[in-house]
């Protein structure tokens, strides 16, 4: 049997993320990424998952050499300032809450809570957080490639992160074809018969993967998957993104995300070896783009004196069949549902697994791959808009934009049944279905707690019996954080090693 042919159309992170992936998953298969000279990476998704380091792993990339090419940093959460109300900071940790052998820490710190006990959900579960105000990195120089004490992910410079994939994804074989894709051909079925590339003339292949970003080449433009928008939950449809120096070369990284609240968005602040990365991500219903620029600017001090700030529109949602006949639609052009959370590359790289694990060259079994696909795709999407919309939903912020999220009109009728039951009793993980979800029940704990959503505690005494362990749990959490800053470098100083 002849091996299967894949054409990839578009680099960038989707592009070289799935093509290396999938050379390392079915290794008969040829693939050729046709890349555009003429058309950049979006390039300002900065941030990661912690999944990422499994992909890294899984395609062979050795750690070290992926935080230099990639001018990459540590991630251990996100630090949110000013959701709630003005003032106020929360932290979502990548470490799992811990836990009293199986008890869950959550209705005993709610407990603590209701009798007036003050420390934050995520400082009481989990040492993560006063490691990150500590400025520490998540691992030592000792520790193995893609492990460490601290659950972590990356940030890093986007366009530096695709050429790392690519170098990759070509020493696994992939044949990288440059060139302007000016026309599609499709088949009576409605497949994808073949795409003409300037400079290369008719290519061919077993399945075709869209990664052309909001443009959709393949799979909006040829095959006209509809295009589902979330902007009546999500709002923010701009962006303003500025890279500032540092004012010295040893300055401090903040190894997490700093998201910041304003009256019609919020900022990212990322902290990478070279520089800073930071953005204005907001509503054009609730904000124009100068009075953006203005807020960012604002933010950065003069830092951003003379620096010249890159504008980007886009429209938050998803397609509904992303895959069709022999096209899968990865990255942008499957959807995009705004900074918050790093949920990017997180999707590239599922989307890249389910691909491999599913795809058949052969009609039928396509054809019954492709519907599982695009079901469970469209379940995480949606789950996705629930999760990035209970950051909004709960805040207490006065200004028009946190007033229309806060509206439980903007919010999808799962979300809803959710608060409904979350204001009288913790979470659980039978709210969730696992394969649809990309951020599991901790993460919906460190959020709802971190807004100090209000619950119901009259009955939670009696149905979580095991308050002495819970506190020696507690305790454990409390002590360990000395020790843990006792053996974990500076984020800078293991960066620099």
């Amino acid at each position: 049997m002849a091996p299967s042919r894949i054409l990839i159309l578009g680099g960038g992170a989707a592009g070289w993320l799935s093509a290396a992936y999938l050379a390392r998953s079915l290794p008969d298969a040829a693939i050729t990424l046709v890349e555009s000279p003429a058309i950049a990476t979006v390039g300002v998704g900065e941030g990661s998952f912690p999944s990422l380091r499994n992909t890294l792993s899984f395609i062979g990339l050795d750690e070290r050499a992926f935080l230099r090419d990639a001018d990459a940093a540590f991630k251990q959460g996100v630090v949110f300032d000013g959701w709630k109300a003005a003032g106020t900071s929360y932290f979502h940790p990548f470490n799992a809450p811990h836990r009293a052998g199986p008890v869950d820490l959550a209705p005993y710190w709610l407990l603590r809570r209701a009798a007036g006990a003050a420390t934050p959900f995520a400082d009481a579960v989990t040492l993560q957080g006063e490691v990150v105000r500590q400025g520490r990195a998540p691992k030592r120089l000792s520790d193995p490639d893609f492990a460490g004490p601290m659950n972590y992910a990356y940030h890093f410079d986007a366009a530096k992160l695709a050429g790392a994939l690519a170098a990759r994804a070509r020493t696994l074989g992939v044949r990288h074809l440059q060139g302007e894709a000016d026309g599609v051909t499709l088949a009576p079925d409605g497949r994808i018969a073949g795409v003409h590339v300037a400079g290369h003339g008719d290519l061919s292949a077993d399945l075709y993967l869209d990664c052309t970003g909001f443009r959709a080449r393949l799979i909006g433009e040829a095959l006209g998957a509809r295009f589902r928008p979330a902007g009546d939950s999500l709002f923010n449809d701009r962006a303003v993104a500025l890279q500032l120096p540092y004012d010295r070369p040893d300055a401090p990284i903040v190894p997490a995300t700093v998201a910041t609240a304003h009256a019609a968005g919020w900022t990212w602040d990322i902290g990478l070896p070279s520089r800073r990365g930071i953005g204005y991500v907001y509503s054009s219903a609730h904000c124009d783009d100068d009075r953006a620029e203005a807020t960012l600017r604002a933010y950065a001090g003069p830092a951003a004196d003379g620096l010249s700030a890159r504008r980007l529109r886009f429209d938050t949602g998803y397609r509904e069949t992303p895959w069709i006949g022999n096209c899968v639609a990865v990255g942008l052009a499957a959807g995009f549902f705004e900074p918050l959370e790093s949920t990017g590359v997180m999707l590239i790289e599922i989307a890249a697994a389910m691909i491999a694990d599913l795809f058949t060259p052969d009609p039928d079994g396509m054809a019954a791959a492709a519907r599982r696909y695009n079901a469970m795709m469209s379940e995480r999407h949606a789950r996705i808009i629930d999760f990035l919309k209970l950051h909004y939903a709960l805040s207490r912020r006065p200004e028009p934009y946190w007033r229309d999220n806060a509206d439980p009109r903007s919010w999808s009728e799962t979300l809803r049944d959710h608060l409904a039951q979350w204001a009288r009793r913790p979470v659980s993980r039978f709210d969730f279905a696992v394969d649809h979800e990309t951020f599991l029940p901790p993460s919906y704990q460190f959020i709802l707690y971190g807004m100090e959503a209000p619950v119901e505690t009259q009955a939670l005494a009696a149905r979580h019996p095991h308050a002495a362990a819970a506190e020696r749990a507690f305790d454990e959490v409390r002590r360990g954080a000395p020790e843990a800053l006792r053996h974990l470098p500076g984020h800078r100083e293991l960066l620099t090693a």
